[in-house]
């Protein structure tokens, strides 16, 4: 699945698989969750949404199962 950035305060990127109906959502913290049993008609309201972040938190959070699958810091380099 190729991530798709998006134009929210509060998701950087998504992507979704309609066949494992799978939806990863990547947010600007660099957090990345997978949800599981997302209907394509989920997924494609997500992505016409205005406020992408809004309708996340309405209709995907705490509404599907899910796991954390990538928790990376953003480490800034020190020059020496």
């Amino acid at each position: 699945m190729t991530r798709v950035p998006v134009a929210s305060l509060t998701l950087s990127s998504v992507s979704y698989s309609p066949d494992l109906r799978i939806l990863d959502v990547e947010f600007r913290s660099h957090s990345v969750y997978r949800y599981f049993d997302v209907s394509p008609d989920i997924y494609h309201k997500l992505m016409a949404a205005d406020s992408k972040g809004r309708f996340f938190n309405a209709s995907v959070r705490n509404c599907f199962p899910y796991q954390e699958i990538i928790h990376s810091s953003v480490c800034a380099a020190s020059a020496g």
